[in-house]
């Protein structure tokens, strides 16, 4: 069966999220509807939605034309098995001490490597990306400099595969939270996937707007691989819930946007411990003062 995706953008988060809720009472109805950012300064939105039957182009015009949008780009998506693409496109991925991989590559374990399975449904954030990647590694090099985290949370966990981490090296308990339901709902069933119910505790939250995050701040190690706009957001938050010569290990950051991150957060109190770019993302390790 085809699937159809219908694309458009204009400026302004609010706008976006209102078409977005717009989308949803189509009919045919999509499927799914998502606003995201597009991250290259222009501040521009983009609102997609996908439909099993092809979509009212004229509702969508009329739509675009009410919120200030451009046309939607309405296209046709040949019939494909995304699970078994993602099993053919995403090997397994070292990072350090830590190997990320799928149960179809279950016969690639190395001995002595620490263990996180995401498998290929629920395969967003498992460590293939630039992000996720730089963010394990730079918790392995603090792992090997001694540092040990008692206190950990991982803000905007995706998959919670950092989270789950820093569970897998460290005894204490280690929350996850996003803001997204679904999201929540994935990392969850990855730390069961993993074994680690009870050493990972997923929240539904944004930032640290959570009753059960702010009764256990000060955090020493905070992760938060999300984007540019929202991680400069957060900086003050982070230094208000970070103890004294605590760690952030942020991400989702292009390497142009990283000085104006480092910027924000060291108005906020953060020296820079560690800046690595992998590809095209750029991953700081900060150290609160």
């Amino acid at each position: 069966m085809p699937t159809f995706t219908a694309l458009t953008t204009l400026p302004g988060k609010d706008h976006a999220d209102k078409l977005g809720d717009a989308m949803e009472r189509l009919v045919p109805e999509p499927t799914g509807v998502g606003v995201f950012e597009i991250e290259d300064g222009s501040g521009l939105w983009e609102i997609g939605g996908y439909f099993v039957e092809s979509p009212d182009e004229a509702g969508l015009a009329v739509l675009a034309a009410a919120f200030g949008a451009k046309p939607f780009v309405v296209s046709e998506l040949p019939e494909t098995d995304w699970v078994a693409h993602v099993k053919r496109e995403l090997a397994p991925v070292e990072a350090g001490r830590f190997f990320v991989y799928g149960s179809h590559d279950a016969d690639q374990v190395p001995e002595g490597a620490e263990l996180l399975l995401i498998e290929a449904a629920m395969a967003f954030g498992t460590g293939h990306h630039g992000t996720t990647l730089g963010c394990l590694k730079a918790l392995d090099r603090l792992a090997n400099a001694g540092f040990v985290g008692k206190n950990v949370v991982d803000i905007g966990c995706g998959t919670a595969v950092l989270a789950m981490g820093a569970a897998r090296i460290w005894p204490d308990v280690v929350l996850a939270s996003d803001i997204d339901e679904v999201a929540v709902e994935v990392a969850e069933a990855n730390v069961k996937a993993n074994a680690l119910e009870g050493q990972v505790v997923c929240l539904e939250a944004a930032g640290f707007g959570h009753p059960d995050l702010a009764a256990k701040a000060p955090y020493d190690l905070v992760f938060a691989n999300i984007l540019k706009a929202p991680l400069i957001d957060l900086a003050p938050d982070m230094g208000g819930n970070i103890s004294a010569q605590g760690h952030a290990i942020l991400s989702g950051i292009l390497n142009e946007q990283a000085d104006d991150v480092v910027a924000a957060y060291d108005a906020s109190g953060f020296d820079v411990h560690t800046r690595e770019e992998v590809g095209e993302w750029t991953t700081l390790t900060l150290t609160r003062r």
